[in-house]
């Protein structure tokens, strides 16, 4: 699975360099000099980093190959991605990658089916978005107390819900 870890926005100067919208929570070692990434669209690469430098919080990158505004400009709105495979995790059990819950089923801490994780928000607090059968989609936060159990291994996740989180938005 290719993971979003940037994305091109306007040129910067007349020289080729861009700006990145940084979407990965290690930019200094995505966007080392000498880093290979990927692209969606895939034609549009794969880029080598030549040259990564923040101005004005703002991530430039020189990439090999890419000389001038407009060889620059054709770059824009390229996405930087990496293989889901290439992410190692940290040494906190408790800590996943977005896309290792996405797809997850979601039971009650009562065995009871809710649905499954189609999206996790990150909004000052981490937010499992559950998609439910005939439903509208339940907001959970991704907190111990509500999300006691996390297994891959399984492709389950259990929560224990507090009265009527699950209850809003049944179907008519």
């Amino acid at each position: 699975m290719q993971l979003v870890v940037g994305r091109i926005g306007r040129p910067h100067g007349v020289r080729g360099e861009v700006t990145v919208e940084v979407r990965t929570d290690e930019p200094d070692r995505r966007f080392a000099p000498g880093a290979t990434l990927a692209t969606d669209p895939a034609g549009a690469g794969p880029l080598t980093v030549e040259r990564a430098r923040w101005h004005k919080g703002i991530l430039l990158l020189t990439l090999d190959g890419v000389a001038g505004r407009d060889a620059a400009e054709a770059l824009r709105g390229t996405l930087l991605v990496v293989d889901s495979a290439d992410i190692p995790l940290g040494d906190d059990p408790d800590e996943f990658h977005d896309h290792q819950l996405i797809g997850l089923a979601v039971v009650t801490s009562e065995g009871v089916r809710v649905g499954e994780v189609s999206d996790v928000l990150h909004h000052g607090q981490d937010l499992l978005v559950v998609r439910r059968p005939g439903r509208d989609e339940a907001y959970v936060p991704f907190v111990k107390a509500l999300v006691p159990e996390v297994d891959l291994g399984k492709g389950l996740l259990v929560v224990d819900p507090p009265p009527g989180l699950l209850d809003l938005g049944e179907a008519e």
